[in-house]
């Protein structure tokens, strides 16, 4: 089983990312990217669609990846899971390479895009585990905690925890049985929401549902952790990851506030 990530070139305006709910570009003035697309190995391909081995898997399995998306939601599915890609699990060698071929332009996202290829291409494979660990890993904690609990109540596995399980299970998520950590973690939120748009988990989820996921338990926190990670001591690779997230979530909000 392969996931998607992108390839990127300037070409289109904010209008090719609306979904068909949102006909009129409104105030999506700014320009985007539209991605054609790579196929690189899952590390788990037991899940389709899933990047974060041992965190999140699917209450139905042997779910088939949704054919005939419309382009502009695969565009957001594609963004979604490189970041969790990126977040999940430690750098391999095929990430790095697969990195260092993507190109920006001049706009926030893609300077940011730009800036993440010509660091993948720069450091060593030992480097990018290393950040990737001293990140968030570390010695008893990483420089971050990338939880969605941690950053609403500065614990971990508090109530915003047991609100995202109530909310997974009639979506059709569950936890990996050998999971060791929460699944509000960071790279699991993002590939969920991946999922709700290309149907991993099932039926592919209306815009409102994807809308109502996404305020409620990324959109509350994740910008504040994105802009964490630009500043993080450790952060070579993963400070363009951090701007790339804020950036891509800024889109989000706005489309949705539509």
């Amino acid at each position: 089983m392969a996931s998607i990530l992108p390839q990127v070139h300037p070409l289109a305006g904010w209008e090719a990312w609306l979904p068909p709910e949102k006909p009129d570009p409104g105030v999506w003035k700014r320009r985007l990217f539209v991605f054609s697309l790579m196929q690189i190995a899952l590390p788990n391909p037991g899940f389709a669609g899933l990047v974060a081995r041992g965190r999140i898997r699917l209450s139905q399995e042997n779910v088939a990846i949704s054919r005939g998306l419309p382009e502009p939601e695969q565009l957001r599915v594609n963004l979604y899971r490189l970041l969790a890609r990126l977040l999940a699990l430690s750098p391999d060698r095929e990430l790095l390479d697969t990195l260092g071929t993507l190109s920006g332009d001049h706009t926030d996202l893609g300077t940011a895009i730009g800036d993440l290829a010509a660091t993948a291409r720069a450091l060593t494979l030992v480097e990018a585990r290393e950040e990737y660990h001293d990140l968030f890993i570390g010695v008893g904690r990483g420089e971050l905690v990338p939880f969605g609990s941690y950053y609403l109540t500065g614990f971990l596995n508090e109530k915003p925890l047991a609100r995202l399980r109530d909310d997974m299970a009639p979506l059709g998520i569950a936890r990996s049985p050998g999971a060791k950590e929460p699944e509000d973690h960071i790279g699991a939120l993002m590939d969920m929401m991946a999922g709700l748009i290309d149907g991993s988990f099932g039926p592919r989820q209306p815009l409102q549902t994807q809308k109502a996921f996404f305020k409620k338990h990324i959109g509350s926190w994740a910008g504040h952790f994105f802009a964490d990670l630009e500043k993080a001591p450790s952060a070579r690779l993963y400070r363009p990851v951090g701007a790339i997230g804020r950036h891509f979530l800024e889109i989000e909000e706005a489309g949705f506030d539509m």
